[in-house]
């Protein structure tokens, strides 16, 4: 069965009429019959039965119908999907990425999203999470990458990749086992997101469960950047707490050691976008291929 048979068998059924359907495909209703009859042909069965005003489905017409509808709509979809992607050669897309974008290989987003779409302005924002959420919930982005958890109300949430959290230290053997929370509230924490404080995704995650045992989280020493806690870190300040992306990157020092928790905890990125609301075709495809990134490691170059 072809397509377009499809086609002519979904607009009559819903039409009950070989002529409407015929107008609405833009041929004649002989062609709209013919292909109708191979149709049943092919599958040796009827698919109408003529009522007294309007065609009627058979048994095996009514089986059909679903599938053919579905059939039909994924086509259309994709016809839809390139058509936007044609049309592309103008406008903003808008997109929140999380501090440590870098880390999960999309500090070249922008350049490939430029290479296909070169006539598309792109706008990336976001120094945290609690940022980039913020703005897609007050509509000032369409759409971003966020580290769960956030504040999620009135955003349609979508998790992607779930990145296990380390404690790094320069004291190997301080590193030899996993660590309890206990074990954490016992370190000279060395913290970033300092502007963000507790309200970041993963700082939230460990006070919360210091809570649930009793303990509060002190961090001995504040800084914005990751960098800088590591390199605080790696000279024996203090100890941190990094994902496994940033662990394994090259900017994590060599005499850093890496140990994961009793209890794993995980960073969680995910897409965020505002409930009810469609994505402009630029900011689609720029979230489209965020994902593909993310998931595949890499990019579809």
């Amino acid at each position: 069965m072809t397509l377009k048979q499809l086609r002519a068998f979904v607009l009559a059924a819903r039409t009950g009429s070989f002529t409407t359907a015929a107008a609405a495909m833009g041929i004649a209703q002989a062609s709209v019959s013919e292909l109708i009859r191979k149709l049943e042909d092919e599958h040796a069965t009827r698919l109408f039965t003529r009522g007294a005003r309007r065609l009627v489905l058979t048994a095996a017409g009514e089986a059909l119908l679903g599938h053919a509808e579905q059939a039909v709509a994924a086509a259309d979809e994709g016809a839809q999907a390139l058509r936007s992607v044609r049309s592309l050669h103008g406008g903003v897309a808008t997109f929140g990425l999380l501090r440590n974008a870098g880390y999960y290989l999309l500090s070249d987003l922008a350049q490939r999203f430029h290479d296909r779409y070169p006539d598309v302005r792109i706008r990336l924002i976001g120094l945290n999470s609690v940022e980039v959420a913020a703005a897609v919930a007050a509509g000032t982005v369409e759409a971003g990458l966020v580290v769960l958890p956030i504040d999620d109300e009135g955003l349609e949430v979508t998790p992607l990749l779930r990145d296990e959290v380390y404690f790094a230290t320069a004291d190997a053997a301080r590193a030899r086992e996993p660590l309890g929370i206990a074990d954490l509230a016992a370190s000279r924490l060395i913290l970033y997101d300092a502007h963000y404080g507790w309200s970041d995704p993963t700082r939230r995650q460990f006070a919360d469960r210091a809570q649930l045992a009793g303990l509060k989280l002190e961090p001995w020493i504040e800084v914005e950047h990751v960098e800088s806690a590591l390199s605080l870190a790696q000279r024996g300040v203090g100890d941190t707490v990094v994902a496994r992306a940033v662990a394994q990157s090259a900017a994590c020092p060599p005499n850093l050691h890496t140990v994961g928790f009793r209890e794993p905890v995980h960073d969680t990125i995910a897409l965020v976008r505002r409930q009810s609301t469609a994505l402009s075709p630029a900011t689609r495809e720029l979230a489209r291929l965020a994902e593909r990134m993310i998931l595949r490691g890499d990019g579809d170059r």
